[in-house]
Formats: structure tokens, C-alpha cells, sequence
């Protein structure tokens, strides 16, 4: 039985081997991280490593970095109309969000849904950044400030937002701005204190580490959205409830190895450019979506395949071994699409998403060109029939 070959990273990279040993190592641990004695401060110990950890791969303070269970808790803790300066409270208005959102940034979290704007992005997948400025520009603040959220790296498409020029209109129309930098992390450098936004939202098993654990950075304690989950402190004051601690040495694990293997994306994107021109060739006119902005994540390629739906493709590299995600969702057993190609202007088939890791082998990519290879055959037979 020839073995499957797991292409889709973006939904869920594979655990790595350093954050399960540290993981085991840390159900071994007895201790409450709040208390005071030796067992509890121990806890704390490797959780403050960690948290050196995951910051470090971000650029930020570890002070400022607060743990929770993922990127959709926090998602839904920033985007929130009620903050704090100090002890002041500060109202935000009206939350922007960028047309090709993941949806725990699109559905607005805490805002009702007429407080949300969309900015709408051009047919490279790229925010437009001159109806952005317009619309912050028009804000009006009496009635509050704006906040702004957009991704770093498109989860579908892998198309890279210029985020230093973003971060510049928004906090000229003085608000903050919030970056879903779930993709991005790990694949591409990132320096919240050199000014990549304001707020970072990240997810430890998109880098290899366990799911059900993520973490909010700040590049500031003084302006602080109001809890989404209030308990006993813990977090300072940011995230009440336990913290994970098994999943939270297991994230910092993670974040160590793939800061180190930021050199290595040059290569993989080598690789991802070399897979695409084999797409091509084995069907000429297949639509590699993201293609013509100007930056795109190293590992991803989001291509739809003209007059085959995007289901009876995706089963097909499955039967085949290929584990791939479609760009279409799914309601109720039926394919409706990308939200993200509709923000794009296409309105053709659905996509298929390749996204693979460092650890893919030259193997694994010549399986899936064999795959595809076969079914651009079978269309081709279907087509000349």
C-alpha cells in the first residue's frame, strides 16, 4: 500500500517531534502554576519559557504575550467595542475588517454586525489600500475610535498583506491595528516591534504544535481589550481559567523549531514556484489564484482546475493518497464558493489548496504531480468524448 502524503498544513501541520516530547515530559509535572510553592513555580517556570518562546518567533515582548486556547478565542477577545487605557475605559465604534478574512475575524467577535465594515480587496487578493485610508478617513470619532483587523497571510491563497504600510493608515486614523498572523508565523519573519501591527494572533498547531492552544501579542500593556473569559487572574488579568500548561510547553517547542527554520523558506518557496510550473504543464489551463500579488506564503497553492468541481478533484487525490483541502465550503453536503475568490471578483469553479511544510519530501510533491497528472488524463479523455 503506498503510503499517504499529508498536503495540507495550513488546516493543521503536523505535530512535531519536539513539542510532543515536551508535552509528555509536562503531564509529569505536578502543580498548580498560581501557587506559591515549589511544584507551582516550576509549573511557571517552563511556562514563562515558553512564553519566551512563542514571543520570540514574533518579535514581541513576553510580557505582553497572553496564552489561550486558540486563535478563534483570540479572535473573539480582541474584537471587542470595549477596551481599557489603564484603567479608563475606551470605546471602539467600528471594527474594519478586510474582505478575504478567516471567519473568526469576519464574523466580527464582539461587535454587533452594523458596527462591521468591509474593505474590500483588489483581484490579486491584496487589500485596497486607498478605500482603506477613505474609509478610516470618513470614520466618524465622535462616536467612538476605529479598530482595523486583516490577516498577514491569506489561509486559501497564501497572498501576504503589506502589513507595515496598513499599520501606518490605521494608526494615523489612530486606531490599532489587530493582525490575524495565524499563516504567517513561522513562514515568513515577523517583528511586532518594528512595526507589524499592534496586536498578534497566533496558533500553535499552524507551526507544529498541539491544537487547542494559541496566544495574543501586544505591542503595548496599556490599551487592552475588556476579557472575553474572566476567572482568577491568571493571564494577568487578560485570560482567567488555568492556563494549558502541557499545551503551552508544547506551543513554545514548536515556535523554537520553526524560528529556525525561517531560513529555509527561500528553498520552499523554490520548491512551491517549481510545483506550480508542473501544474501548468500537466493542465495548461489550470487558474493559480494569488499569482500576480506581490508576495505569497512559500508553502501554499490555491488553483482551480477549469470545468472539473473542486469535490470530485478533491476525492479523487484522496483515493489517490493525497490529503488536500478544497476551497469551497461545505453546507449541508453541498459546495457553495470561496468566500475568499468572491472577495477576489471570480466567479468561476471552486479551488484546491496545496500547502506543505519543510519536512515534505521531493517524494511526497512527485505523488501529487502523478495524481494530478492522471486526472488531467481523465479530463482530457472526458473533454475529447
Amino acid at each position: 500500500m503506498r503510503p499517504r502524503v499529508y498536503l495540507d498544513h495550513n488546516a493543521s501541520m503536523p505535530l512535531r517531534a519536539a513539542a510532543k516530547a515536551a508535552m509528555i515530559e509536562a503531564l509529569d509535572v505536578i502543580g498548580n502554576p498560581s501557587s506559591v510553592h515549589a511544584e507551582g513555580r516550576k509549573v511557571r517556570q517552563l511556562i514563562d519559557g515558553a512564553r519566551r518562546d512563542v514571543a520570540a518567533l514574533v518579535g514581541a515582548d513576553p510580557a505582553r504575550l497572553v496564552f489561550t486556547s486558540g486563535a478563534t478565542e483570540g479572535a473573539a477577545t480582541l474584537l471587542t467595542p470595549h477596551w481599557t487605557m489603564g484603567r479608563a475605559p475606551l470605546l471602539f465604534s467600528r471594527l474594519y475588517v478586510g474582505a478575504t478574512e478567516h471567519p473568526c475575524v469576519s464574523g466580527g467577535g464582539r461587535f454587533a454586525p452594523e458596527q462591521v465594515t468591509v474593505v474590500p480587496v483588489g483581484t490579486d487578493g491584496v487589500i485596497d489600500l486607498v478605500a482603506l485610508q477613505a474609509m478610516l478617513q470618513a470614520h466618524d470619532h465622535a462616536a467612538g475610535l476605529p479598530l482595523v483587523a486583516v490577516q498577514a497571510a491569506n489561509n486559501e491563497t497564501g497572498v501576504f498583506q503589506p502589513i507595515k504600510e496598513i499599520t501606518a493608515i490605521v494608526r494615523a486614523a489612530k486606531g490599532p491595528l489587530i493582525v490575524d498572523a495565524v499563516q504567517a508565523a513561522g513562514r515568513l519573519p515577523i517583528a511586532l516591534d518594528a512595526g507589524f501591527g499592534d496586536y498578534l494572533i497566533l496558533s500553535a498547531h499552524k507551526i507544529g504544535g498541539p491544537k487547542g492552544v494559541g496566544a495574543i501579542a501586544s505591542s503595548s500593556d496599556v490599551l487592552m481589550p475588556a476579557p472575553l473569559i474572566r476567572g482568577g487572574g491568571q493571564e494577568r488579568g487578560h485570560r482567567g481559567g488555568t492556563e494549558n500548561f502541557s499545551g503551552i510547553v508544547g506551543f513554545g517547542a514548536a515556535a523554537r523549531e520553526a524560528l529556525g527554520e525561517i531560513p529555509q523558506m527561500p528553498e520552499l518557496e523554490e520548491r512551491r514556484q517549481a510545483l506550480e510550473a508542473e501544474i501548468v504543464q500537466l493542465v495548461p489551463d489550470a487558474v493559480i489564484h494569488g499569482m500576480t500579488a506581490a508576495k505569497r506564503l512559500p508553502n501554499t497553492i490555491f488553483f482551480t482546475i477549469p470545468g472539473m468541481k473542486t469535490e470530485t478533484a478533491q476525492i479523487a487525490f484522496d483515493l489517490a493518497g493525497i490529503a488536500l483541502s478544497a476551497g469551497s465550503a461545505c453546507s449541508s453536503g453541498k459546495v457553495g464558493a470561496s468566500a475568499v475568490l468572491t472577495a477576489m471578483g471570480w466567479d468561476g469553479e471552486g479551488a484546491l489548496r496545496v500547502s506543505f511544510g519543510p519536512a515534505t519530501s521531493a517524494q511526497d510533491l512527485a505523488q501529487f504531480t502523478n495524481a494530478l497528472g492522471t486526472l488531467a488524463a481523465r479530463r482530457t479523455g472526458r473533454n475529447a468524448a
